[in-house]
């Protein structure tokens, strides 16, 4: 019998037990040579803290806002796909986690539970994460239903005109489920000669055509504001803006996309820089501590994005796993900043972490 687990990382162990090992490397799986999932988190561990002593630490305040809505905490879902292949209760269990750690989840539209069910298990806030696929009109059905039934935001994923090169999910020949929330929509029942029928399901639906441009069709088919997710540049960052993106996450699509770009910890000051204020920019990416989430606070995000750790939590004990898995980020998060002398998120700021950059102008002086 395993050990309780003490952090996020005794999540990934425990899930491990527990799935078969084609949905442990789905899960946990990522590009090619998977050098970028490595650095996500490996980035991390090159930032230092800088902490500041004898001030009253009595009182600790972890929420934030985000678009307008209050959470407990710097935390929100990311969006993952197929919840149901880690626990049978799929999406469900995981809004209904979110919804008593009062915090956000973004819905996968690759979700195994439709968008409705999630909508009617409980008031968690939802944004609605989309891939724009080559029939227009689908996509434009599902962001109406998404705004139907009180999700708040689309998030758009921009990283992905084709989909990246799994090679777990290759020699597994995984074959997954068709999506319920594209039932008398579109078929996504593929049969491939050999390797992943996710490849092609993904390449024959979505759109490698949509760009910048288009982004003002999607901003006229609703009402909802949109984040632009995938962006890792500054010159990305400012165009964003510049099309009107309510928001930016930081993301390398948890280096399931392109493998050896770099991880996100280390582009965010970039993106923060390049919009001066103008929108909130989030990470996700790497996040498995409480000083992960305050080293990206410190570095300019607004929150942090997490979907591995929830998926560990689900796969191993399900909607309690995915609370356990929140309140101890939240937990890890309240002793950093304890620790590190600010009572609130707002209190944590650039002087807080040293960089790698940071430690090299260091040595020169």
């Amino acid at each position: 019998m395993a050990a309780k687990p003490v952090n996020v990382d005794g999540f990934r162990e425990l899930a491990r037990q527990s799935l078969p090992k084609m949905y442990y490397d789905f899960f946990t799986g990522g590009a090619e040579d998977q050098y970028s999932l490595k650095e996500n988190e490996e980035a991390f561990h090159r930032i230092t803290i800088q902490p500041r002593i004898l001030l009253d630490m009595s009182s600790i305040d972890l929420s934030t806002t985000v678009l307008g809505y209050k959470i407990s905490m710097p935390v929100m879902i990311a969006p993952t796909s197929r919840h149901q292949l880690a626990n049978p209760s799929g999406e469900i269990a995981t809004a209904r986690a979110a919804s008593a750690c009062n915090t956000i989840m973004v819905l996968s539209i690759s979700s195994t539970c439709t968008l409705e069910e999630v909508a009617a298990c409980c008031n968690a806030v939802r944004f609605f994460q989309l891939y724009v696929y080559k029939r227009r009109d689908i996509s434009a059905k599902l962001v109406q239903r998404a705004e139907n039934n009180g999700d708040k935001a689309i998030v758009l994923t921009a990283d992905s005109p084709r989909h990246g090169r799994r090679e777990a999910d290759i020699k597994n020949k995984i074959i997954v489920p068709e999506l319920k929330n594209l039932e008398g929509l579109l078929s996504t029942n593929f049969v491939t000669d050999g390797g992943s029928n996710l490849e092609a399901l993904a390449n024959w639906t979505r759109d490698p055509s949509f760009c910048w441009k288009d982004i003002g069709w999607l901003k006229s088919i609703t009402k909802l504001p949109i984040l632009i997710k995938g962006v890792l540049t500054h010159e990305d960052a400012i165009k964003a803006v510049e099309v009107g993106a309510a928001g930016i996450i930081v993301s390398n699509h948890g280096a399931r996309q392109l493998d050896y770009c770099p991880p996100t910890i280390s582009v965010l000051e970039e993106v923060v820089h390049a919009v001066c204020g103008k929108v909130p920019v989030f990470l996700d990416g790497g996040v498995r501590r409480g000083t992960d989430i305050f080293k990206a606070m410190a570095l300019g995000a607004q929150a942090v994005l997490v979907g591995r750790p929830v998926i560990y939590g689900l796969a191993a004990k399900g909607e309690y796993g995915v609370r356990q898995v929140l309140e101890m980020l939240k937990d890890e998060l309240e002793l950093t900043m304890t620790l590190s002398g600010c009572s609130s998120v707002k209190e944590i700021t650039r002087s807080h972490v040293r960089t790698e950059h940071d430690q090299q102008l260091l040595s020169m002086l």
